[in-house]
């Protein structure tokens, strides 16, 4: 299982953000015992730092019954109060406030981590220090599937799409106490294998994004070489999209992530590589169209969890690997041999 503290940094690559000097050595100066004393470490440092700088703000529809006219009068509830009489009409207006979804959000995320056991006593009073910071007029409001919704379409900057992500994966893990009304636990996300897939693929794609140069970076739908009498049957293929494109004038590497227990598995009393994983590798390969002068090859590329593997074939003429990352060794180990992928 991954180390907590390595977490913070495939969190950071899955998330599109480099890793802060400072918060990187406070996180591996602390022991985290749970996935989520870190969160809530790295979710009150990055609340900590906007509210230094000042939280975003942005319209807020408001509605008020006022002596004056603003923005637009609700004729209904105006007359069925006889406020026309009396001088005054009830209206919806924008307010510009920094009572924004995103700022709701984490408010109301902060005020969930507050009432949880599953954080020590001196970071729940940590947590309290924070959300009285925050400004009265930001309602709290709980992580949902809507409100995080609702937050992701507000323009946001790349810190704010950070906050955003993290308030997103302490949602994911929480679950409600049967017995403790507004209270929470909160279960380990390192065992849930799609959200842990998911994010191994982001970490390894954003990494290469952010850390070198020389390869263009992307996820590419790679089209069949298929013809066909009727063209209409050419859309019931199933669509081929790689994990990782690294793109140069002279090589292309077509990466593909699997976030599995082990790269080998065992059917009658022999060991084997997934066919599945090698046969949708093959498969993008093949499909590649050909561009004179650049080498094309594939990479398979699993956690070491049960054991290490680094082997290399030629399968249909190009040369294939399949190896695992030790995500338990010091992060520098890491990036080293990530970058030594690809040299």
């Amino acid at each position: 299982m991954i180390p907590v503290h390595n977490l913070y940094y495939l969190l950071c690559y899955a998330w599109q953000r480099l890793p802060e000097p400072g918060e990187a050595q406070a996180v591996e100066a602390q022991e985290f015992h749970r996935p989520l004393h870190l969160l809530a470490h790295v979710l009150l440092t990055a609340t900590q730092r906007q509210l230094r700088r000042g939280l975003s703000v942005g319209y807020t529809e408001r509605e008020a019954e006022l002596p004056e006219l603003r923005g637009r009068v609700l004729l209904a509830p105006t007359l069925a109060r006889d406020l026309l009489r009396r001088g005054r009409a009830v209206c919806t207006y924008d307010e510009l406030s920094p009572d924004t979804p995103l700022n709701q959000v984490v408010r109301g995320t902060l005020a969930q981590l507050s009432r949880t056991r599953n954080l020590p006593a001196a970071v729940r009073q940590h947590v309290r220090q924070v959300l009285r910071q925050f400004p009265a007029v930001v309602q709290p409001i709980s992580p949902t599937s809507q409100t995080l919704r609702l937050a992701r379409r507000q323009r946001l900057n790349q810190r704010e799409v950070f906050l955003l992500h993290i308030c997103e994966l302490i949602y994911q893990c929480a679950l409600p106490e049967p017995d403790a009304a507004g209270r929470w636990r909160f279960r380990d996300f390192r065992r849930d294998e799609t959200l842990m897939a998911r994010l191994f693929e982001q970490f390894v794609r954003n990494f290469y994004r952010l850390e070198q140069r020389h390869y263009h970076v992307r996820s590419e739908t790679i089209a069949w070489q298929a013809t066909t009498e009727d063209p209409a049957d050419l859309a019931l293929l199933p669509t081929m999209i790689t994990d990782t494109s690294l793109e140069a004038a002279d090589r292309k590497i077509i990466l593909d992530t699997k976030y599995y227990a082990a790269a080998l598995r065992t059917r009658h009393d022999r060991q084997r590589l997934i066919a599945p994983h090698l046969y949708q590798l093959y498969a993008y390969l093949q499909n590649q169209p050909i561009t004179p002068g650049q080498q094309l090859e594939g990479v398979l590329l699993y956690p070491a969890a049960a054991q290490e593997v680094d082997l290399r074939y030629t399968l249909g003429g190009h040369p294939v690997r399949v190896v695992t990352l030790n995500l338990a060794q010091p992060w520098p180990g890491i990036a080293a041999d990530l970058l030594a992928l690809i040299a």
